[in-house]
Order: structure tokens, then C-alpha cells, then sequence
């Protein structure tokens, strides 16, 4: 597609939003707030994602469409109170593209990623201070981001100036003795001290995944997809023979759970 078709598509959508919010197009669209708006966001991005996990392109291109279609949604929403309007939004991200890669825009000579990264630090850094925001080094990092993921961001900030284990056994000591504390307090039958450790023990075990290169958010994501499988492999094994989960007793069920996970094991050598 040329720059001028790109262009135009984009134009032509901020133009329908236009005309939807207008008093003459849809009621339901010019009724909406960013704080209506917010679960339809939110909904689009787990959509995206899910649609790249599937690795269809279509499924892709569509469900980019309707996150798309939520930013300039937002945009318009805001263009109407006089506050700013989409073309702010993409020259603000452009803006911040360029100031933040001056090793690609502005001729600087190429780094390391270790070093690209302590310059993108400073640059955002830098860029608080001149908007008056703090610049404290867990700052940022949104208090409504999934547990897991928050975890993961806060423990990479502290990590880049140094508050961090220097080698992998040490996070694998801190999970044993997160775990060993959680036991302790199972014994007391503390609920609040519970919920405490379990807490400490979920931080450690993100921090073991930081260290090996692993997103507890998508490691927890796939766990419970081979659960979900797994467990529909049971019920329909069950199915097939007339019974129901209450009608079997644990061994039974282990059994199943077993020859589901052979047949996983399987699936993935034939894929091999």
C-alpha cells in the first residue's frame, strides 16, 4: 500500500468517527466516555493478543482494526472538548520515537542493547523532569497492570540500578525460603500472614522467571491453556463411557490426566 492509500484509509476512519459522534449519526457512540470506554480498550488489546497467538494473519489485521478503532475513538472524544485531537496523538508518538532513538535519527553512532537501554532510561528521565513528574525509579509503572506483570516491571527497574541478585541461585534460594515461610504460616493459620507469603512467594518466582528469560504472565497463560485442555480431555474420556467426575474417584481421574498429557507429549514430537 503507497503513503497515500495508507493516508486515506486512516483519514477515511477518523472521518466515520466524526460522523458518528455527530447529532446525526449513532446514539450509542456519541453517548460514550473514556471511562465507558475503558473495558472496550482493554477487551481489543487481550483480543489482539490472543489473535497473534492464534498466528492468523486476518484474525491479526482485524483485531488490530478494532484496537485501532478504540484510540481513535479516545482521540475524537477529546478533539470535541477542545483538548487535543488524533493527529496530536500520532505526532506526540513520533516525536517520542525520534527524541528516544538518537542513535538512529539523529546520526549518533550505534550501542550495544545494554547501553541503548541506559540511554532510553536517561531520555525518559530526562523527559519527566521537564513535565514535572517524579522521577522516582519504581515510578511508573501503572497500579493497574496485571499482578504478574507489575511484578515483572518493578523488579526490571530495580534491577538497572543494581538492587538485584547476581546470579540465578540466589532468586532460586529466595523462592525455597518464600516457600519455606508460606508452610510457617499455613501452621499459624494466619489468613493475613498467608496471604503475605503467597504474595512473596508469586514476586519470587516472577523475579526466577525475570532471570531466566521467561514472562510469568505468559508462562502462567499457557500453564492454564494445558489445564483447560487437559482437563476437557477427562471430561470427554468420562463422556464417552457414560460417567460424570463424581461417579470417579482420584485415581481414575489421575489416570485420564496422564494419557491426556502423553498425548500432548506426543502432538508436540510428531510437530518436531
Amino acid at each position: 500500500m503507497t503513503p497515500i492509500r495508507k493516508a486515506h484509509a486512516f483519514s477515511r476512519l477518523v472521518n466515520i468517527m466524526a460522523v458518528l459522534r455527530s447529532p446525526n449519526g449513532c446514539p450509542w457512540d456519541a453517548q460514550q466516555t473514556p471511562a465507558s470506554l475503558k473495558p472496550y480498550l482493554l477487551e481489543e488489546t487481550y483480543e489482539v493478543m490472543d489473535a497473534i497467538e492464534q498466528g492468523k494473519p486476518d484474525a491479526i489485521r482485524d483485531e488490530l482494526g478494532d484496537l485501532l478503532l478504540q484510540v481513535v475513538f479516545l482521540a475524537r472524544i477529546f478533539e470535541e472538548c477542545g483538548q487535543f485531537d488524533i493527529s496530536d496523538v500520532a505526532s506526540a508518538i513520533a516525536d517520542k520515537l525520534e527524541r528516544r532513538h538518537p542513535h538512529v535519527f539523529k546520526n549518533s553512532e550505534g550501542a550495544d542493547a545494554p547501553s541503548l537501554d541506559a540511554q532510553w532510561d536517561l531520555i525518559k528521565n530526562r523527559e519527566k523532569v521537564e513535565r514535572g513528574e517524579s522521577t522516582r525509579i519504581l515510578a511508573g509503572v501503572p497500579r493497574i497492570f496485571p499482578a504478574l506483570l507489575r511484578a515483572r516491571k518493578i523488579s526490571e527497574k530495580a534491577a538497572r540500578v543494581g538492587f538485584d541478585w547476581e546470579e540465578v541461585e540466589g532468586v532460586f534460594a529466595k523462592v525455597r525460603e518464600e516457600l519455606g515461610e508460606l508452610v510457617e504460616a499455613v501452621a499459624h493459620q494466619n489468613p493475613g500472614e498467608m496471604e503475605d507469603e503467597l504474595g512473596d512467594l508469586l514476586f519470587a518466582v516472577v523475579n526466577l522467571g525475570r532471570f531466566l528469560k521467561i514472562d510469568a504472565e505468559e508462562a502462567l497463560r499457557r500453564t492454564i491453556d494445558r489445564f483447560v485442555t487437559r482437563f476437557e480431555y477427562i471430561e470427554q474420556s468420562l463422556n464417552r463411557q457414560g460417567e460424570t467426575f463424581q461417579e470417579s474417584n482420584l485415581e481414575r481421574l489421575e489416570a485420564l490426566w496422564e494419557e491426556a498429557k502423553a498425548l500432548e507429549s506426543a502432538s508436540r514430537t510428531a510437530k518436531a
